[in-house]
């Protein structure tokens, strides 16, 4: 008898969703069926498989509203602002689609007299996505779209807090008319993903998650010579110029840092200002943090939902707490957001100064809707603040100058290096980290390097 997975929803701790986890056998035959699929398809056109990818990209956007819904209901995210991950999937995906032909066409290396040479990029073959909850689109949409177009089969895997996502990747899939077995989507327990990762019919591997369930990955995988792309977590900072356009900043920096509820690898979760605006920013971002609305995510007039479990939030208050007690001080009290609970996954936002590297808070990973804010004396401090890190997905700046804030940038171990801007990721460009944030880049021209193999070919035409 197989196993039940039960999603319990952050939204009233009921039981929103049971699946029954696949068999082993199951998984054997989705492999076997992927692998002769992905023979078939990877001799479609380009042309042909943008026609489906498009059609598919239709197909979910038809369904946004019942998509919203399910998202709020599996993570928690306010019903108001789920929609924006339907409009942000649509966005990453017709990206991806338009740039396919040219991003794997043929590479011409120059002429040569009497030969013929090129490169071509071959298809992995079977690609295993294993997504996690927090944006369960926006995160799968970045490997999958992309595997398929380049010849790939796609087997997904998505968190068991979001087993629905890969269903209705399936449903729109079947409705473009994607042959059968290019697309699969697995319901499985942990031990089991490991298996698979093992498996010699799996070719490459898009992990986003945790550094834990990155470092997992690459063990499951350790006896294999096949590609891994991780994306994993992230304490992303934001530095505050004295010439910063400070309502822009406090604005960004808000909803950088507690959109979602904290729950995004590339959100905000520390802040350097400079001295000399130090607090007025702060009694900015403070003023507009008390105008957030914690509650149940259903009710149109909440804007700040619950973390995706007690657990993720008690960890993230024993952080605060934590830091009160070595001398930071908290600007705003629980008491403030009546829906704010202990033991609950409904978690005030939180803002405090007097903090440190020393502190957790400002070196471990939150994922929740807290911020610590540093005072700095400039550039320097800023810069070796910001590095002192065991992470380096993204990393942004608010100011006017343009030259210093590239000269910064150039100076911060980062994957990407924002100017008054934070927590969104353009598809035009590499979607990539470095430390402990991971390895390998999605989206772009350069995100489909993963997903294919070089393949020589030198042609002597004249013997």
């Amino acid at each position: 008898m197989s196993k039940i997975q039960s999603t319990i929803s952050p939204v009233d701790g009921s039981v929103y969703v049971e699946r029954p986890l696949a068999t082993d056998a199951q998984i054997q035959q989705a492999m076997e069926k992927a692998r002769r699929a992905q023979e078939q398809w990877k001799h479609v056109p380009i042309a042909g498989r943008a026609a489906i990818a498009n059609r598919f990209v239709d197909a979910f956007v038809a369904r946004k509203e019942k998509i919203a819904g399910e998202i709020t209901r599996q993570m928690g995210r306010p019903l108001t602002q789920s929609p924006g991950e339907v409009r942000g999937f649509e966005e990453r995906a017709r990206y991806m689609i338009s740039i396919a032909a040219e991003s794997l066409a043929d590479i011409d290396t120059g002429p040569k007299q009497d030969f013929r040479r090129f490169i071509r990029r071959e298809p992995a073959g079977t690609v295993l996505v294993l997504a996690p909850w927090n944006y369960p689109y926006l995160t799968s949409v970045n490997s999958v779209v992309p595997a398929i177009m380049a010849g790939n089969a796609v087997i997904l895997k998505h968190s068991s807090q979001t087993p629905l996502c890969s269903e209705r990747y399936d449903e729109c899939f079947r409705e473009a008319g994607l042959p059968e077995g290019v697309f699969q989507f697995i319901h499985c327990s942990h031990d089991q993903t490991s298996r698979m990762v093992a498996a010699s019919m799996i070719d490459f591997v898009a992990f986003t998650g945790s550094v834990d369930g990155g470092h997992a990955v690459q063990k499951a995988a350790a006896e294999r010579f096949i590609g891994i792309g991780l994306e994993l977590g992230g304490k992303d900072p934001a530095y505050v110029r004295p010439d910063a356009n400070m309502a822009h900043a406090v604005e960004n920096l808000v909803d950088g840092a507690f959109f979602n509820s904290g729950q995004s690898c590339c959100g905000i979760e520390r802040i350097y200002a400079h001295e000399s605006i130090y607090d007025e920013f702060v009694d900015g971002f403070v003023k507009l943090t008390r105008q957030y609305r914690l509650g149940n995510p259903l009710d149109a007039n909440v804007n700040l939902g619950p973390m995706v479990r007690a657990r993720a939030a008690e960890f993230a208050r024993g952080q605060v707490r934590e830091a009160i007690a070595q001398g930071a001080k908290s600007l705003l009290s629980p008491k403030e957001f009546p829906a704010d609970q202990e033991g609950s996954p409904y978690m005030a936002p939180q803002v405090l100064v007097n903090v440190n590297h020393s502190m957790r808070l400002m070196s471990e990973e939150s994922f929740a809707p807290v911020i610590g804010i540093m005072k700095v004396k400039g550039d320097e401090e800023a810069v070796a603040l910001m590095n002192d890190s065991d992470y380096g997905l993204t990393a942004a700046i608010w100011t006017s100058d343009a030259d210093a804030a590239l000269a910064i940038g150039d100076r911060v171990e980062t994957g990407t290096w924002f100017m008054n801007r934070c927590d969104y990721l353009d598809p035009a460009l590499a979607w990539t980290g470095v430390k402990d944030s991971g390895r390998g880049c999605t989206l772009s021209r350069v995100g489909y390097e993963q997903l294919t193999r070089p393949k020589s070919f030198h042609l002597r035409l004249k013997t």
